[in-house]
């Protein structure tokens, strides 16, 4: 199957919950992920939208964006594309677990970029399956941005073909501390496509078994990269790992190891041992990329 998406906008919600609860085909994971490609050219921020992402990710405004910016800029990509019937599984039973990115130039803040995700490899785990979504961003037609972004289901789908990396643990003690804003939910799921209840409503995460509503990774990440002064680098490359929520108004720890132009680090919620999002990332020249 091939299945091409083509945006003149962002993708909306509205698409999303129609396209979510169209019956499925039959998944065989042995044959892989069916070949889906979704392009949106020209994605622009508004003012609003910049100061909003600004705002709500902590990263703070200048000549040019983070590396974030492009990541959480096609997410409504990526939202389209996981609700969408060829999809082999429900967006609800994929939790997004692995990011992998790569900034190859400096974006302009009011710079036009020409977005497309594509689907990429599937792997048979032990307990599940991680399933890969590719994603590049051209600006003034060269390639700015890379991403592979890895989303886990659980469940049994065959014998083991692989294991999940393992992450990083940084060999160094607390550096910032602070406390997850509570507001700008809502906010946030606009900017990146993802309407999960989980993001927004209290009582809703209580019912599925947590304390209370979360932040979206992206958010997380980027107070991260504000706390270690990493927020913004013409070139650079990004790997977090998600392990677990971070809730709205929770105390965070940060913990990390830098050197100079690399470092890795892991979030902790409320005094937790275990973090809740893993990342390690490195600054380069751009004719090393």
């Amino acid at each position: 199957m091939s299945v091409r998406l083509d945006y003149r906008s962002k993708p909306g919600f509205l698409g999303f919950m129609a396209q979510m609860w169209r019956p499925k085909r039959r998944f065989d994971a042995g044959a892989g992920l069916p070949d889906i490609v979704a392009t949106w050219r020209g994605q622009r921020y508004s003012p609003r939208e910049l100061a909003d992402f600004f705002t709500l990710s902590g990263l703070p405004a200048g000549a040019d964006l983070s590396i974030l910016h492009p990541h959480t800029a096609s997410f409504p990509m990526l939202m389209a594309m996981l609700s969408h019937p060829a999809f082999p599984l429900p967006i609800w039973r994929v939790l997004q677990v692995r990011n992998r990115m790569t900034q190859h130039e400096a974006i302009a803040p009011d710079a036009a970029l020409d977005l497309t995700v594509r689907t990429g490899e599937l792997r048979v785990l032990d307990k599940g399956i991680e399933m890969d979504l590719c994603v590049s961003a051209e600006a003034n037609g060269r390639v700015a941005f890379e991403a592979v972004n890895t989303f886990y289901s659980r469940g049994r789908f065959g014998a083991a073909q692989a294991e999940a990396p393992p992450n990083p643990v940084p060999d160094g003690g607390p550096v910032a501390e602070w406390q997850m804003p509570a507001h700008g939910r809502l906010g946030y799921s606009r900017l990146s496509g993802d309407f999960n209840p989980l993001h927004l409503h209290d009582g809703y995460a209580r019912r599925q078994g947590f304390a209370r509503a979360f932040a979206h990774p992206q958010r997380a990440i980027g107070q991260c990269l504000a706390h270690l002064g990493a927020a913004r680098h013409a070139a650079m490359r990004l790997e977090t790992w998600i392990k677990g929520p971070v809730f709205y108004g929770a105390k965070l720890a940060l913990r990390a190891e830098t050197r100079p132009g690399s470092g890795v680090f892991a979030l902790h919620v409320d005094g937790d041992e275990r973090p809740a999002i893993v990342g390690r990332y490195e600054v380069f020249d751009k004719d090393s990329t």
